[in-house]
């Protein structure tokens, strides 16, 4: 969560607060400073029904970079809709980088003697397969990242890829675009999970990741009826549409920077570089 650098007004009570006391909330360039008591909320829980109310399958990688064509998994987490964890190291054959390693806390020497890719991602995909297979949906927060990883991978070991175009994924970054159009601002999974106060009890461990993020896509659906309302597949051409336009968004944006662009069409999967 980011706070106020310094001492300013509420932006809704025009209290007075102190430098670290309060959230910043906006989009790109537009933050403004709440108070505690004036800090946005979710709405109130309700009782419609909708996919929030079925058995979710959930999966995050811990990795050695933040490029998912090139860069590999290093840790694992799938956790089926049946509770059962499929937990676990891998060897990436490739130095980790000291600056993921400060970030997730996993070194050289933590995955010396764990199995190889062509093992763990073997298993992986084959799970995949299964709920593809079972109609399960699939809660990954920035889908777009994990997924093209995990496709990825599978194409550098042989590994023949899952039925990408059946599965039915759930993407908590994506659908909290689509409820709030960027007037929070930029999100991580810590952030989303602050606001429909999901505990995370150890941020950028795979497990605790997926299980953040799968109850913070339950969340979404028990307090956003019109979210829940879509079947599964219905929600894959609604995320596949808010997607575009996040991406439309901070494109504009990054136009102003002098940045690279990225794909409106790269979800839940990114352009295939084979």
């Amino acid at each position: 969560m980011r706070t106020n650098k310094f001492d300013v007004a509420c932006t809704s009570c025009k209290t007075m607060v102190r430098t670290g006391e309060g959230l910043l909330v906006g989009p790109h360039g537009g933050w403004k400073t709440y108070c505690v008591n004036c800090t946005p909320q979710p709405p109130a829980r309700g009782d419609h029904v909708g996919w929030h109310q079925i058995p979710l399958a959930t999966l995050d990688f811990e990795t050695t970079g933040v490029d998912p064509h090139t860069d590999r998994v290093i840790s694992y987490a799938l956790i089926d809709d049946q509770g059962v964890e499929y937990v676990g190291l891998v060897n990436p054959g490739i130095p980790i980088p000291p600056a993921s390693a400060v970030v997730h806390g996993i070194s050289d020497d933590d995955v010396a003697n764990a199995p190889t890719p062509d093992i763990a991602i073997a298993q992986l995909v084959a799970l995949v397969d299964d709920l593809v297979d079972r109609g399960v949906g699939l809660v990954v927060f920035n889908a777009s990242y994990d997924l093209t990883m995990l496709r990825a991978e599978a194409s550098r070991h042989g590994i023949a890829q899952p039925a990408w175009d059946r599965l039915l994924v759930v993407d908590p970054l994506v659908i909290d675009w689509g409820i709030e159009h960027g007037r929070l601002g930029p999100r991580k999974l810590t952030d989303v999970s602050a606001y429909y106060r999901v505990v995370i009890d150890n941020a950028h461990d795979a497990t605790c990741d997926a299980v953040a993020a799968r109850d913070v896509a339950y969340e979404m659906g028990f307090r956003h009826a019109t979210v829940a309302a879509h079947s599964l597949a219905e929600l894959q051409d609604r995320q596949r549409e808010w997607f575009a336009e996040r991406v439309a968004d901070w494109n504009r944006y990054a136009v102003t920077k002098g940045w690279s662009l990225d794909d409106p069409t790269g979800w839940p999967l990114g352009i295939n570089q084979d």
